[in-house]
């Protein structure tokens, strides 16, 4: 083997798509000491081979396809440090040898099928600090020899099935312990004694079979949730659950406690504008409450379904049917700099920021996208200055040089979070700052943290001075490069490698061609799609000026232009790094050019030369249903409106998903993406080839694709998307009801940290749904209103399996216009059109009023308004 390839010590590929299986030849490599193959598109077993790396420190293997067994010989590396196999469909049993890892810190084996008796031999690894393997397939009992790991903070096992057997009281002697998460495994007998757990911080022993009373010892000081929902423990609650400071959540709802309801649990608790308390006692046997039960406004108690509130004499009506709870922590509170300028470069890459020497420093961030795999915290926000801190001073920066931009739980629970970092006194970062401070966080250098648990890296965002970056694998020392460089032995998975390596840099090079000699050699003509010219849009779009702009995106950034027979439409204008292959291009031309649906915004033309690459629309003059929603208009929308504009986006979405070839998952609904025609008619806009089904090699396309990048507008993403990387058609579904829920509330998706359906589904459990209903859009009639929130809230399930298909929406919608009162009468009535409009109302009648039934069709083959399916359901 050349010399090249012998002392290689890094291969990192995070997200770079890739595709295949982990060739054995990975084990010829004796200096690896990481191998990171994250959130790619891996398949096929992992080879024992590996075993044989006893330099390798770090084996990164989430977000793929991988399965078969746990090879023994993963037991046998003696360096090993982090073990990272989540997201993956790894099955059989956790191997004995694994106890032979005498450095590993971190199992983080979640979410596979992993099946089986954990080894009690486990309990010999000296230094494991992190145990999570939830949402597995373990099976048998719970090892009491798991009270020996010297080192454990976190052991997170929810979702097993220990059938019927006990905690270990050993548990309750494990001083290390940060977190124990049990949530849904089957377990009986008593809660432990939480006393011995100094550092105790998050408890869940929910979903369980758990009886008996509440512990009688003081609980750990540290504590900031406790939740034993969902068992059958019985008893009062003991004075040891008060005086607890840093409580955020305590949930005893749906078990049999009975007694007095205390007021003393916030006792000596500082609560402020950044912190809360939520304390859950619903579904108990509570029968009174404390005297002087007067709990602080950050306070949010829930005793609905006791019987102390059926008790009429007791004032407590707030505590009962109340659906305020805490916040779920997705929003990063703003500060806004009101003495800066509203811009400091014309680059949309630069951002202010105030340091010591400036308050209104401009600088150009890179991002990194984090997730924190298991906090010990609930509620994040009063926790924010605190990880500023702690990720600032483990990577030599100044506080200020850090914004976190966003945050969203997801389902676990973990903390999804984008992360900002600012150069202090240069406007760029240079180069080897850049890569030391990524190299810091994608070798997992930042020590642990209680509060914080472990992270997980879910990739770097080098664009505009960094983009760069992108092709750089860090501090890699030459890995790849040195592989694409060297000579070629024996293995076909590095020819592979170097096969990929030399097409991404012959690709790159045809990018950079000079302009007069960038036309393509790859020409086609595309039917129904005009090949215009750069200098007929340029024209058309004045010359591409900023007062032209009517839109940005991912994509780029969107121009109106009138061409030169005097039609309007928009132009979709690529920036450099969205530029696709010449045959990409023109694939997606093609395919696009096929779509006709009177609910889908239609193709023009394209463009693509002079280093450009364009897409021209049709323009939409009542802009989107974004506008509509946000009070840009002087009227609101009614109710009928609101419902015909669902059905017409649900019918171009269906269409998408039933009618086109190959079928095409539109991944980003938003209002924003629904559009209105100058008859008011909703269009769905912003679908193309990075949203087609795989090919399944059947003849026909799925409706499911593993992504490794997640993409969509927070809001509307799909939380079983967010959790499985799994798209699926039902994540359309999702996003729709999404909007559905904005139509029918006028709220918006993530509004102060509170999510729309969960605010929702808690309104309408409590019999309080026209309490949420938006005042703006009139009358309506209820049995309408209350079909479609039903309808609603079943797309916008957290798990896919509950949620209907987009036909079934289609039919359910049209059966709720069916029950309208007077369905033939115009759209809009008199107020209900845009004041800055002057549609009569012929022009607008004409969308619906000929229609001979609900189900009528249109002229054009595949323009029918349930995609070609003629539903014979009355309504109900």
């Amino acid at each position: 083997m050349d010399d090249g390839y012998y002392h290689i010590q890094e291969l990192r590929l995070l997200r770079k798509n890739f595709s295949g299986t982990l060739a054995p030849e990975l084990g010829e490599f004796p200096y690896l000491t990481i191998i990171d193959f994250m959130w790619n598109n891996l398949s096929g077993s992992i080879p024992k081979e590996i075993g044989k790396l006893s330099s390798l420190q770090l084996l990164l293997l989430s977000g793929n396809q991988l399965s078969g067994p746990l090879p023994d010989e993963l037991g046998f590396l003696p360096n090993l440090t982090k073990f990272q196999l989540d997201l993956n469909q790894i099955s059989g049993s956790v191997p004995t040898t694994f106890a032979k890892l005498p450095k590993v810190q971190h199992f983080h084996m979640n979410n596979n099928s992993i099946s089986g008796q954990l080894p009690p031999e486990l309990s010999k690894l000296p230094m494991l600090k992190h145990f999570l393997m939830d949402n597995n397939n373990l099976s048998g009992y719970l090892p009491p020899e798991f009270s020996q790991m010297p080192s454990l903070t976190i052991l997170q096992l929810d979702n097993s099935n220990f059938d019927n057997t006990e905690i270990p009281a050993s548990y309750g002697n494990m001083p290390k312990l940060v977190k124990l998460s049990l949530r849904n495994c089957g377990l009986k007998g008593a809660v432990p004694d939480l006393s011995a757990l100094p550092k105790l911080m998050y408890l869940d022993l929910s979903q369980n079979q758990l009886s008996g009373n509440l512990p009688q010892n003081k609980i750990p000081a540290s504590i900031t949730t406790i939740d034993l929902s969902n068992n059958t423990l019985n008893g009062s609650i003991p004075s040891g659950f008060s005086g607890l400071r840093n409580l955020q959540r305590l949930s005893f709802e749906h078990n049999s406690l009975s007694g007095i309801v205390p007021s003393n649990i916030w006792e000596n608790m500082t609560l402020n504008s950044t912190s809360g308390l939520l304390l859950d006692f619903r579904d108990n046997l509570f029968s009174d409450i404390a005297s002087g039960l007067n709990p602080p406004p950050n306070v949010t108690m829930r005793l609905d379904g006791n019987s102390v509130c059926q008790r009429a004499q007791l004032n407590i009506t707030q505590f009962c049917g109340t659906v305020n709870q805490l916040p779920v922590p997705e929003n990063v509170p703003k500060t806004a700099n009101t003495t800066c300028p509203p811009q400091c470069q014309t680059s949309q890459y630069f951002e202010l920021i105030s340091t010591p020497v400036s308050p209104c420093f401009c600088a150009a961030p890179f991002g990194v996208e984090l997730r924190l795999r298991s906090p010990s915290v609930t509620y994040f926000v009063p926790y924010i200055d605190p990880f500023r801190y702690y990720i600032t001073s483990n990577l030599s920066l100044n506080l200020y040089q850090l914004k976190i931009d966003f945050m969203m739980w997801e389902i676990g629970p973990r903390l999804r979070m984008y992360l900002k970092f600012f150069p202090s006194d240069i406007p760029i970062f240079s180069d080897s700052e850049v890569i030391r401070i990524s190299d810091i966080i994608a070798e997992f250098k930042i020590p642990g943290n209680d509060t914080f648990g472990p992270y997980d890296l879910l990739g770097f965002n080098f664009i505009g001075p960094y983009e760069h970056q992108s092709s750089k694998p860090g501090k890699n020392k030459g890995v790849l490069a040195g592989i694409v460089l060297g000579s070629v032995s024996c293995a076909i998975a590095i020819a592979l490698i170097i096969t990929f390596f030399v097409l991404r840099k012959r690709q790159r090079n045809q990018h950079k061609l000079p302009k007069d000699q960038s036309n393509s050699k790859f020409t086609i003509k595309v039917e129904g799609a005009k090949d215009f010219s750069f200098k007929e849009l340029e024209k058309a779009a004045n010359n591409f000026n900023t007062n032209s702009e009517i839109g940005q995106g991912g994509y780029g950034i969107v121009y109106k232009g009138v061409l030169s027979d005097g039609s309007a439409v928009a132009i979709k204008r690529a920036l450099k790094g969205s530029l696709q292959g010449e045959k990409e291009f023109y694939t997606e031309i093609e395919l696009l050019s096929r779509l006709h649906h009177r609910n889908l915004v239609s193709l023009v033309g394209y463009c693509n030369e002079e280093d450009e690459q364009m897409l021209v629309y049709e323009f939409m003059p009542n802009g989107s249903l974004h506008d509509l929603l946000s009070a840009k208009y002087r009227q609101p929308l009614s109710f009928k409106s609101r419902l015909y504009i669902a059905l017409g986006a649900a019918k171009g979405i269906l269409y998408l998903h039933t009618e086109a070839y190959p079928p095409i998952i539109h991944r980003d609904i938003k209002p924003n993406n629904i559009l209105l025609d100058s008859n008011m008619s909703p269009k769905v806009s912003d679908f193309g080839i990075s949203r087609l089904a795989p090919d399944t090699g059947m003849g026909h396309s799925s409706t499911q694709i593993y992504s490794t990048a997640v993409q969509g507008t927070r809001g509307y993403v799909d939380p079983d998307y967010l959790l499985t990387h799994n798209l699926t058609d039902k994540s359309d579904v999702y996003s729709l009801g999404i909007v559905f829920l904005e139509l029918l509330t006028g709220m918006q998706p993530i509004s102060h940290g509170r999510n729309i359906a969960y605010e929702v589904r808690g309104a309408c459990e409590v019999g309080n749904m026209f309490s949420v209903i938006d005042k703006r859009m009139g009358t309506f009639p209820s049995q309408c209103v209350k079909r479609w929130m039903g309808m609603a809230l079943k797309c916008t399930k957290d798990k896919k399996e509950g949620r209907p298909n987009m036909l079934e929406v289609v039919r359910e919608l049209e059966d709720i216009i069916f029950l309208l009162p007077d369905p033939d009468k115009d759209l809009y009535t008199s107020g209900d059109l845009p004041s800055n409009e002057s549609h009569s109302p012929a022009s607008t009648s004409t969308i619906y009023s000929t229609r001979r039934s609900p189900y009528a069709t249109t002229d054009f083959p595949g323009g029918d308004l349930v995609s070609g399916v003629i539903p014979t359901i009355k309504p109900r």
